[in-house]
């Protein structure tokens, strides 16, 4: 009984954290008595400080990683305090906000294009063309961009107005085939004048952007309108064909008259000079006619008779001459 008493006195003690080395005794010297090591109590407030420490550790890391940012070499940071801008970084690296107070709004550096919305409007003629343009931007000064359109897309916005204003303005002085003709075409100062307007206004209200060009992409007629415009071409080309067709007929009816003349000119220059030559002949065949015939004068009267036979004498030449005249004796062969 013994014994068991001290087996359930140890146990009460270990559940306790009270177990106590018990002294050795003669009866239990031989046994494989398991020692049990003497502990404490546990203490909960060691717990809690080393989760509180660590709570702290975490919260601070993640307070700092929160307010801190990287600016990137293609943009501006602006950072804003209770809604006020406060400063703006231009250089890449990184930077520190204070936390829960401030802000950071990103803005791109770089140039940017945007397409304006296709709009129509009236030329000086009375005409309706619809016009799309784009135009090439950048930000100036990001405080005020911030500070007076609030967001970037309000700038653009804002930046359309005034663009589709000038246009309508600048186009509205010119005819409509001012515009669609590139031969009288004035579009090419047009984008430069738009530019430099568009800017003026941007500088006015302080927007903090300044737009680097802007070009007209394409003009279109409305559709209502474009099958007429298209039939007054076809007759305006056709008018322009049939003036260079009559301008070449009568080129061709000029150079036609002035060659006629030059060959009338020349023709009658030969025939002068032929005329002159065989003149010339002629009278130096006289004189050797002459000449010859003076040797022989009666050879030559022969030989004149002769020639009057060739002219007088035919098929059916019926000539009547008394038997005794000189010209009927030749003529009948009798030459005494």
């Amino acid at each position: 009984m013994d014994q068991k008493n001290k087996d359930l006195d140890k146990f009460l003690n270990f559940l306790s954290g009270k177990s106590k080395k018990a002294a050795p005794t003669d009866s239990d010297s031989g046994d494989n008595v398991v020692k049990m090591a003497k502990k404490g109590p546990l203490n909960p407030k060691k717990y809690l400080s080393i989760v509180i420490t660590l709570t702290v550790v975490f919260a601070t890391a993640i307070i700092i990683f929160a307010n801190v940012y990287i600016v990137k070499e293609s943009e501006y940071a602006v950072v804003r305090q209770f809604g006020e801008v406060v400063k703006f970084e231009r250089d890449p690296g990184l930077k520190m906000k204070i936390p829960f107070i401030q802000s950071v709004t990103r803005l791109p550096k770089n140039q940017m294009t945007y397409n304006i919305s296709e709009e129509e409007i009236n030329t000086k003629d009375k005409k309706r063309i619809i016009i799309d343009n784009y135009a090439v931007w950048r930000i100036t000064d990001p405080k005020a961009l911030i500070s007076n359109a609030g967001t970037l897309s309000k700038a653009e916005t804002r930046m359309e107005e005034f663009i589709y204003s000038v246009i309508r303005t600048e186009l509205g002085q010119l005819r409509y085939d001012e515009i669609i003709n590139d031969e009288k075409s004035s579009r090419g100062s047009i984008n430069d004048r738009v530019t430099e307007r568009v800017n003026e206004l941007l500088q006015n209200d302080k927007y903090g952007v300044e737009v680097v060009d802007v070009r007209i992409r394409r003009t279109d007629l409305p559709a209502e309108n474009e099958q007429s415009v298209f039939t007054r071409m076809i007759s305006e080309r056709e008018s322009t064909a049939q003036l260079y067709l009559s301008e070449g007929d009568a080129d061709k009816r000029r150079i036609e008259a002035q060659t006629d003349q030059q060959v009338q000119e020349m023709l009658a220059t030969a025939n002068k000079e032929a005329s002159i030559i065989q003149a010339e002949g002629e009278a130096e065949a006289a004189k050797i006619y002459n000449k010859s015939f003076s040797q022989d004068p009666e050879f030559y009267s022969l030989y004149r008779t002769l020639e009057s036979y060739k002219k007088t004498v035919g098929e059916d030449t019926v000539i009547i001459l008394p038997a005794s005249s000189p010209y009927a004796k030749i003529l009948s062969g009798y030459l005494k």
